[in-house]
């Protein structure tokens, strides 16, 4: 063992017995109780615990109840809410409450606290879009009004996404030390370190079997170091350290829509935002270069040689949610097929130089990542060696995320997206959203793509609303995947090492590493054998 890795394992074990909060400490090691579990799986929330700034959209807010929720299979169910109606203009959405539900302290949820929660999270005006919703009326205790500027099929996802605070007790403080109605409660938290939470008795749901969790904010070696210690149950870990068993702990790839592409500026350079950054690049404006580097990429190459064959291939950022149009599906790495498209839109190598070239320009751009994502820089080297064989020259550079701002707009950029919402398509092609932060940054326009777009956001009808979000990805003539303003690459699983005999439940499709979606059926876990 090397001094580091003692310094680790040493590191952890007084972490552990500094935490406890009921086990017996003997020695080196925490006498943990049956119903308590420890979890090293990253997503430490810098701004607290707080869903008004956007707490728990990644995942399951623990500590509040939503209005509604997803089961395993990505359906909408209710949580605090019985049911709800919307107006035929699709405009107001009438939300009916349970009265069964009180908070951690004892108070009675109503639907004062919903409104409430909604128009703080409206004020604070952060991640968390609520610039549609005009107002959020009470009708009675249980029944909550909310009114749209506009009508949006999507709005249910807010209902589902959005965790209730307690108006009697909420404050700038409140982060720090939430309150809520889920099924854990708020213990202790130790920045940088851990998080303690107990089981909510007042829970209305189905109880959760352990009660106590404490989650551990390591990194990837000292998570790893962990599990090997036997000191960890559950251990996030990337897809690098499953080579290496560990004695007690099974190994488990969940799948997800965390999804890595490349972002292509989509027209043509000589415009600038407001703030003055360039728009546009003229090599990746060519129709031409972005089809023939979707074809030519082998997806399943960057699957096995970079995350270790933890992974799925990418055709477009919802890949096996409701509404992916299975179409999208073309076969890749198909080197042969993308030459003859360079060559036939006239890029050809003139000079002899390795490089495709058309009226005088030759076919090289800059491709940024951030420069701490191993991934990202992983996919970017390899991509871009891929791609000398067709004649495209890709220079990968890795920059923070600031540099990168300044540069997106008119330089590809190693993105990743992936969630549970269907308005992240909407977002993220939209010509609405061209030059709106991270979304669609490479300025793509579709006038038939944006036509079902908003078809779809403004549709009251759930399947016709899929239909539309379907359709602006391939209406059998033309669509997103055809325009190509990215070349998505692949799905990036999940891998959690678990103690061999906890099960975790029916996971669910995971969304973005954000948060912990892991934990989204958390009242599902138990012990497979009880001692």
């Amino acid at each position: 063992m090397s001094k580091q890795h003692g310094i680790l394992l040493i590191t952890i074990i007084l972490l552990l017995t500094a935490c406890s909060t009921g086990g017996e400490i003997k020695g080196d090691n925490k006498e943990k109780k049956r119903d308590e579990l420890v979890l090293s799986i990253k997503g430490e929330p810098s701004n607290g615990f707080d869903p008004t700034i956007g707490w728990g959209r990644y995942g399951s807010p623990l500590f509040q109840s939503t209005l509604f929720k997803r089961d395993n299979d990505l359906n909408i169910v209710n949580d605090l809410a019985t049911g709800y109606e919307v107006s035929e203009d699709g405009k107001v959405w009438t939300v009916t409450l349970r009265e069964d539900v009180t908070f951690s302290d004892g108070v009675k949820l109503t639907g004062e606290d919903v409104k409430f929660t909604f128009e703080t999270a409206l004020q604070k005006g952060s991640i968390v879009d609520f610039t549609n919703l005009a107002k959020v009326e009470v009708e009675n205790s249980f029944t909550v009004k909310f009114t749209l500027k506009n009508p949006q099929s999507t709005f249910i996802n807010s209902l589902v996404e959005t965790g209730i605070v307690p108006m009697h007790v909420y404050s700038d403080k409140y982060a720090q030390h939430p309150i809520g109605s889920g099924p854990y409660e708020f213990v202790q938290w130790d920045k940088g370190q851990q998080l303690i939470v107990k089981a909510n008795p007042n829970y209305y749901g189905d109880k959760p079997y352990f009660q106590q969790l404490t989650f551990l904010f390591l990194n990837e070696d000292a998570t790893f170091a962990a599990a090997q210690a036997g000191q960890v149950d559950i251990a996030a870990i990337p897809a690098t350290f499953t080579h290496n068993e560990v004695k007690g702990m099974r190994l488990e790839a969940i799948q997800s829509v965390d999804s890595r592409g490349i972002a292509f500026p989509y027209v043509k350079s000589g415009n600038f935002t407001e703030d003055g950054l360039p728009i546009g690049n003229d090599v990746t404006a060519d129709p031409a270069i972005r089809k023939a580097i979707n074809i030519a990429i082998d997806r399943q190459a960057l699957i096995d040689g970079v995350l270790d064959g933890y992974g799925s291939k990418a055709y477009t950022s919802v890949d096996g949610l409701p509404w992916w149009n299975e179409e999208t599906v073309f076969e890749d790495s198909n080197l042969s097929q993308a030459e003859q498209i360079l060559a036939d839109a006239g890029w050809i190598d003139s000079d002899h130089d390795g490089i495709v070239e058309k009226n005088g320009l030759k076919a090289q751009f800059s491709l940024y990542y951030p420069a701490d994502d191993t991934i990202r820089q992983s996919l970017s080297i390899v991509v871009a060696d891929m791609l000398k064989p067709l004649g495209i020259s890709i220079s990968v550079e890795g920059a923070s995320w600031d540099k990168i701002e300044q540069k997106m707009y008119s330089n590809a950029v190693m993105m990743g997206w992936g969630s549970h919402n269907p308005q992240e398509l909407y977002n993220v092609y939209s010509s609405i959203f061209a030059g709106v932060e991270y979304y669609n940054t490479g300025f793509y326009k579709n006038d038939v793509v944006d036509g079902y777009l908003e078809k779809a956001l403004t549709s009251n009808d759930v399947e016709e609303a899929l239909s539309y979000w379907k359709k602006a990805q391939w209406d059998g003539t033309t669509g997103i995947s055809t325009d190509t303003p990215w070349a998505w690459l692949v799905n990036i699983d999940h891998v959690y090492l678990i103690k061999e005999d906890l099960d975790i439940g029916n996971q669910r499709v995971q969304p973005h590493g954000h948060g912990w979606p892991l934990t989204s059926n958390i009242e599902q876990w138990k012990w497979v054998k009880e001692e």
